[in-house]
C-alpha cells in the first residue's frame, strides 16, 4: 500500500461512522427525553400514519361517550320531572275519588275542583319550564321524539326516547278539556269521567318513564362500550408511539461507547498521516 496525504481513507471511514453514530445517539436521546418513539415522520412513517389514525378514532370515541352521557342527563331530567307529575296525578286521583262518591257538598266539590285545576296548571308549568342545556324537554309536539346520538364507534347511530308534549291539556298522551272537572251541574258523574282521564294520564306518564328508563340503560351501555374501545385504542396507540425504555437505554449505552471509540479512531486516523513527516527528516 502506497503512502500519501491527498486522501485519508481511514479518516473518511472513521468520520462517516462517527456521524452515523452521532445521529443514532441524538435519536435515542430524543426518544428518552420525549417518551415517544416516533418524533417525526422519518422515525417510522408507517407507524406514524397508523398512530395518527388511532388518535383520531380515540377522539371520536371519547366524544361519543360524552354525547351518550349528555343524552343520559337529558333523559334523567325528563324522568325526574315526570316523577313529580306522577305525584301530582296521584293527588288528583284522591280528589277525583272523593268527588265521585257523592259525599261532598257543592262547596267541597268546588274546592276539590279548584285544587285539581291547580294541579293541571302546575303540570303545565313543569312541561314548559323543564329544560336541559337551555333546551325545553317537553315542549315538543305530541308524539315527536328526541333523537340522541349514542356512543357507538361511528357516533352516528340514533335512538329515540319518548318525549310527548306535557301541558295542562295534554298529560301522558291524555287530553284534558274544560269538561274534565270535579264540580259542576252531573258533579259525581263529572268526577268519575275525570277520574278515568287521570288514570289514563298516569298510565301514559308511566309508559313514557319506562321508555326513558330503557333508553337511559341503552345510552349507559353505549357509553361503556365506547369507553372500553377507547382504552383498547389507547393501548394500541401507546404500543406504536411510546419509547421502549429498556431498548432505548441499551441503545444509549451502545452509541455512547461507539461515539467515544469513533472519536478515538478518527483521531488515530488523522495522526497516522503525521508519520509521513518522519520520511522527510
Amino acid at each position: 500500500m502506497s503512502l500519501g496525504i491527498l486522501t485519508n481513507v481511514a479518516a473518511t471511514y472513521a468520520e462517516n461512522n462517527l456521524n452515523s453514530t452521532q445521529n443514532s445517539l441524538q435519536n435515542v436521546l430524543q426518544q428518552l427525553s420525549s417518551g415517544s418513539r416516533i418524533n417525526s415522520g422519518a422515525d417510522d412513517a408507517a407507524g406514524l400514519s397508523i398512530a395518527d389514525g388511532l388518535t383520531a378514532n380515540q377522539a371520536a370515541l371519547t366524544q361519543s361517550a360524552q354525547n351518550a352521557q349528555n343524552g343520559v342527563g337529558l333523559l334523567q331530567t325528563a324522568d325526574g320531572a315526570l316523577s313529580q307529575v306522577t305525584n301530582l296525578l296521584d293527588r288528583a286521583v284522591t280528589l277525583a275519588t272523593e268527588a265521585s262518591n257523592g259525599g261532598l257538598t257543592a262547596a267541597q266539590s268546588t274546592a276539590a275542583n279548584t285544587e285539581f285545576q291547580s294541579i293541571l296548571t302546575e303540570i303545565g308549568n313543569i312541561g314548559s319550564t323543564t329544560n336541559f342545556n337551555s333546551t325545553g324537554v317537553f315542549n315538543q309536539a305530541a308524539g315527536t321524539t328526541f333523537n340522541l346520538t349514542d356512543g357507538t364507534a361511528t357516533g352516528l347511530t340514533t335512538i329515540t326516547a319518548a318525549a310527548t308534549a306535557l301541558t295542562a291539556t295534554s298529560i301522558g298522551g291524555q287530553a284534558f278539556t274544560a269538561a274534565d272537572t270535579l264540580a259542576g251541574a252531573t258533579p259525581q258523574a263529572s268526577a268519575l269521567t275525570t277520574l278515568t282521564a287521570i288514570t289514563a294520564a298516569i298510565s301514559g306518564v308511566s309508559a313514557d318513564r319506562g321508555a326513558i328508563g330503557a333508553n337511559i340503560n341503552q345510552l349507559n351501555a353505549a357509553a361503556s362500550v365506547a369507553s372500553s374501545e377507547e382504552v383498547n385504542l389507547s393501548s394500541a396507540n401507546s404500543a406504536i408511539r411510546a419509547t421502549n425504555f429498556g431498548q432505548a437505554t441499551s441503545d444509549l449505552a451502545k452509541f455512547q461507547v461507539l461515539s467515544q471509540t469513533g472519536i478515538s479512531a478518527l483521531a488515530q486516523a488523522n495522526s497516522s498521516q503525521q508519520e509521513i513527516l518522519k520520511l522527510l527528516q
